[in-house]
């Protein structure tokens, strides 16, 4: 769907795609299953190239990437984060196995994120900054040989040197300028999808990112989240989501939406 966009027809981007070898979102083209994390990267510059092109001169990315082990599983179906949600034997037959690549050794981190963020720096992009999304509520890991993992990582691509940014769009309580570290959800999930991220984080980077009346773009829609929250701001927006599933969930929770708004006004 992205080379079907017009040139420089969005302002910002604000997204989430699939973690590496975590889920199977039964797609045959889908990201996150490649047989290893470097073809993964390599995967998510060729789409983000395409974002780029999209993007006005003065238009921002904001990116969600996860981090994973070198060896998700354990050596059977009930290894450490083996079983994790909606994710499929394939998957976990394959996390068993330490990748080939960048010298990972058996329980490595491989640092994902920033494997992404300088793949994309090298491709082009600016990059101007690392938010740390703090996780309310963190999801249990049963690990005794190192802390829970509580966070994840935000990155702020540009375009061009010269680009939009509302410095007023979100501040601190205090009124002072907004911090890197946002301390963020959980969010109610009642639409099913497995990975979604707190509305609240992307009506964050829309404020940050854009004005009433921009269009926002997520190439990784899921079940609308970034769209709900560009409506709400009075934003346009364009979601691709390849999964029918969660488009037709996404559909629903429109719906939902506009039945709730229209209860409210009447009432």
């Amino acid at each position: 769907m992205l080379p079907t966009l017009q040139a420089e027809s969005t302002q910002c981007c604000v997204t989430s795609p699939p973690y590496w070898g975590l889920r199977d979102y039964n797609h045959p083209n889908q990201i996150g299953v490649e047989p290893s994390p470097e073809i993964y990267v390599e995967n998510l510059v060729k789409i983000f190239r395409e974002v780029r092109r999209v993007l006005r001169k003065d238009g921002t990315l904001w990116l969600n990437v996860g981090d994973g082990y070198a060896r998700n599983g354990g050596v059977g179906k009930c290894g450490p984060n083996a079983i994790v949600g909606n994710t499929r034997k394939l998957i976990q037959r394959r996390n068993c196995k330490v990748p080939d690549c960048w010298g990972l050794k058996d329980r490595d981190l491989m640092g994902l994120p920033w494997r992404v963020a300088f793949a994309l720096q090298a491709d082009g992009w600016i990059l101007r900054s690392r938010i740390t999304w703090i996780k309310k509520s963190a999801m249990p890991e049963s690990v005794k040989n190192r802390p829970t993992n509580a966070t994840e990582d935000i990155f702020l691509f540009t375009k061009s040197i010269k680009y939009y940014y509302n410095p007023d769009g979100v501040r601190e309580p205090t009124g002072a300028n907004l911090r890197n570290y946002w301390v963020l959800g959980p969010e109610p999930n009642a639409h099913g999808h497995p990975a979604a991220f707190p509305r609240e984080l992307a009506r964050r980077c829309i404020l940050l990112g854009s004005s009433e009346g921009d269009t926002v773009l997520d190439p990784f829609g899921g079940c609308g989240t970034t769209g709900f929250a560009a409506k709400e701001l009075n934003r346009e927006s364009v979601i691709i989501e390849i999964n029918p599933l969660y488009v037709e969930m996404s559909k629903v929770r429109a719906n939902n939406a506009k039945k709730t708004r229209v209860k409210a006004k009447n009432s």
